[in-house]
């Protein structure tokens, strides 16, 4: 097990200690993990996703035969990235992206070593990427395990699920309930998915 599994495994095992209903989770749903994270972080804020989307981010990647960076986003023509798929919306979200990375204003190469605020409002000033964006890339790039996205309808379902709630949370509530949870709140948002993927299987 890498040296990330352990601190991922231990910290499931210490919220499982502190809430019932996260242990009671946990033995439904199984062990709690986080996907291999992306070699590039530029790559991930392209903001593409789902099954379609990978024909796409296939395409993109090809315009730059191996050599996929700012600089080289900023030399190709808008109309190139169009013709790969990429709406109007997500060029202009990555060009934005791309030229900030250049000037400075985002710095890929540290953002590592950023604490978590400080990493959200350098991301946020970026065109197309906000708060929920942002608190995705803490928790699946740079796998930060006290990161609580209280915007997300997901986690807001799955809590309101969980804990037997007739009304789903609000962001500010789930704000407040969350601090039980610290330091490993993105832990807790994580089972809060599973919560809401458990309701959706199939019953036998």
């Amino acid at each position: 097990m890498t040296t990330t599994g352990v601190h991922e495994q231990q910290a499931a095992e210490f919220l499982a200690r502190h809430d019932r209903v996260m242990a009671n989770l946990m033995k439904r749903t199984g062990p709690f993990h986080l996907p291999r994270p992306s070699r590039s972080h530029f790559i991930l804020h392209q903001q593409l996703a789902g099954a379609a989307a990978r024909a796409i981010h296939g395409r993109f990647v090809a315009l730059f035969d191996g050599d996929l960076s700012p600089e080289a986003v900023l030399a190709v023509p808008p109309r190139k990235l169009r013709a790969a798929g990429l709406s109007g919306r997500k060029v202009a979200s990555i060009r934005d992206l791309a030229a900030r990375v250049v000037d400075g204003s985002v710095p890929l190469h540290r953002l590592g070593r950023l604490a978590d605020e400080e990493l959200i409002t350098r991301l946020s000033i970026v065109r197309g990427i906000g708060r929920w964006t942002a608190e995705m890339f803490l928790i699946f790039q740079l796998r930060r395990l006290d990161v609580w996205p209280v915007g997300d309808y997901g986690i807001r379902k799955g809590y309101a699920l969980a804990y037997g709630l007739r009304k789903l949370p609000t962001p500010k509530q789930l704000d407040m309930v969350g601090e039980r949870f610290r330091p490993y709140r993105t832990v807790a948002a994580w089972y809060c998915w599973q919560a809401v993927r458990e309701q959706r299987k199939p019953r036998k």
